[in-house]
């Protein structure tokens, strides 16, 4: 398979980012990472490829993927042949929101 080019527009804190990220990681894949909290031009940039105002947004070789967990990003990738299925576990919750999104009364989830 061809390398792709990504690019994510994401939180440096986010459940919901790092799922992204530990999805990608988990295929071994490169990604061009936008911070969208502390660069107003990426979350501009953001908006304007997406369409909308939620993040986690990814770009997968052209591709908007908006508002999506980990596990909607590698679903995508692998129904479009970016990636191959793999044994390999994510080394983070893939479908966690940030912590501050968290309904009480319910608590993050770690990996070990």
């Amino acid at each position: 398979m061809d390398k792709p080019n990504i690019t994510c527009y994401l939180k440096p804190m986010c459940g919901w980012s790092e799922g992204v990220r530990s999805v990608l990681r988990k295929h071994g894949l490169e990604w061009d990472e936008k911070d969208v909290m502390n660069n107003p031009e990426h979350r501009t940039e953001m908006i304007e490829r997406s369409g909308q105002m939620m993040q986690p947004c990814v770009e997968i070789n052209g591709n908007m993927l908006a508002d999506v967990s980990g596990d909607e990003v590698e679903a995508w990738m692998l129904s479009n042949d970016v990636v191959a299925p793999t044994d390999s576990e994510a080394d983070a919750p893939t479908d966690q929101p940030c912590a501050d999104e968290i309904p009480k009364g319910q608590t993050i989830q770690f990996k070990n």
